[in-house]
């Protein structure tokens, strides 16, 4: 876990040009604890309360998530920040209603849509598999259900037949989302969200491997002179992708060390 020397190392370079700072974040297992059925999920208010600080001292201030956007910003309940949804392919900015898709992946809604209704059988309704309809993405859930190993095989069998017909599959923390073959990723949404900017130092924190493109994404801008800082955190939990705490540059432990994050980024 972090010392908070390090953290506040870390920090730094944001909290000296805050409004010339970004500070981006995941929601699930990041802001709100990972709970048995995603739909419960939401942001509890003792960490609300530093999410709003710091929404009112930073240039910019995002949830990135696998979420639509719309669902994302009902489970963090700020509408004056922006969410970017469907790991890059929706964008809601603070303070709008419409949400901006990304028109290369939009193409895409119904091919997946009839996809994922002749995919759909008996045997993952028995098995109480959860599909989630994130219009370009489905996501199968398997957290939960009476039998995680079995339910964990019939996804395994569906991903299968997905790339068996041209899909992308993508493995998450009990989770598998099944994508159209385009880029993806949190790391694309993020240097959309960045670009023409004057954001000069941001930090990005997740918990899961689909995050690492989010880091990739801030290190090559690092790389290529459009940031000056950029810090990636991960968080840990037991279920801690070792690739995300091998490419973290710290660790912090949990929601609670979230918490943690934000109040230090507006002491």
């Amino acid at each position: 876990m972090a010392t908070a020397a390090t953290l506040d190392e870390l920090l730094a370079p944001l909290k000296a040009d805050p409004r010339h700072s970004a500070v981006l974040l995941d929601v699930d297992g990041v802001l709100a604890p990972i709970v048995r059925h995603a739909d419960d999920a939401h942001v509890p208010e003792p960490t609300r309360v530093p999410l709003i600080a710091v929404a009112k001292r930073y240039g910019l201030v995002a949830c990135v998530s696998g979420r639509r956007a719309t669902t994302a910003r009902r489970i963090v309940s700020l509408g004056s920040i922006t969410y970017v949804g469907n790991h890059g392919a929706e964008v809601l900015r603070g303070g709008r209603t419409e949400v901006e898709l990304d028109p290369e992946v939009a193409s895409w809604s119904p091919r997946i849509e009839a996809w994922a209704r002749e995919a759909w059988n008996d045997e993952l309704h028995r098995l109480r598999v959860r599909a989630e309809d994130k219009d370009v993405i489905r996501a199968y859930h398997w957290r939960g259900a009476p039998d995680e190993a079995a339910a964990e095989e019939a996804v395994r069998e569906l991903a299968r037949g997905a790339e068996e017909d041209g899909l992308v599959v993508h493995w998450g923390r009990k989770v598998l989302e099944v994508r159209p073959p385009v880029a993806l990723n949190k790391g694309r949404g993020v240097e959309h969200l960045l670009d023409g900017t004057d954001i000069t130092a941001a930090v990005y924190v997740g918990d899961d491997n689909t995050d690492l493109d989010a880091f990739e994404a801030l290190r090559r801008l690092a790389a290529d002179g459009r940031l000056q800082a950029a810090v990636c955190v991960g968080v840990a939990s037991d279920e801690t992708p070792p690739e995300l705490e091998s490419q973290a540059d710290v660790l912090v432990d949990g929601p609670v060390g979230v918490r943690a994050l934000l109040s230090a980024l507006v002491a």
